[in-house]
């Protein structure tokens, strides 16, 4: 087996996976939310400084925007391999079992993601039937919410055109 070099591990890293609908719309997404999270904390400290109170709904904005850049940028990183993963046992052996097993942890994922957006879904509509509200802003809570199934069931198709590439793909 060749040595990788780092330059030739940079160049790997780069490279964008052959996907139908590019991956620039979750990043411009992750870009857009982190850079709005920033915005908005700074500006909760600098008045906090100042007046020696915050605005109230900085918090539950930014913890829907953490969400937000959570699920973009997750979806983003298993198509490009870049996930948490036990290197170890995933890259150790012949082709054919690193292969048997990127299709068994795709499969598992696509089955995580997938209950992930079926159970998120029962969540949102709890929340719209009870009519649920944020404790700062008193706004309806679904409005934060909604976007985990949504945003999971983008990771869900992401990750079940992976595993159709790699059923395809010889071992």
């Amino acid at each position: 087996m060749p040595e990788t070099t780092p330059a030739a591990a940079d160049q790997a890293a780069t490279q964008q996976p052959q996907v139908r609908i590019p991956l620039i719309l979750e990043d411009i997404v992750s870009v857009a939310a982190m850079a709005l999270l920033a915005l908005i904390t700074f500006a909760n400290v600098v008045v906090r400084y100042l007046t020696d109170t915050s605005f109230a709904w900085t918090e539950e904005f930014s913890i829907f925007l953490l969400v937000v850049v959570t699920l973009t940028a997750g979806s983003t990183a298993f198509v490009r391999s870049q996930h948490i993963r036990i290197e170890f046992l995933a890259d150790a052996g012949s082709h054919k079992r690193q292969h048997m097993l990127a299709r068994i942890a795709t499969l598992c994922s696509v089955l995580f993601f997938l209950a992930l957006t079926i159970l998120s879904a029962r969540m949102v509509y709890d929340e719209y039937t009870w009519g649920d509200t944020s404790p700062a802003i008193g706004v309806p809570t679904w409005w934060y919410s909604i976007w985990v199934p949504v945003l999971s069931l983008v990771i869900t198709l992401r990750l079940s055109g992976m595993l159709h590439r790699l059923m395809r793909s010889p071992t």
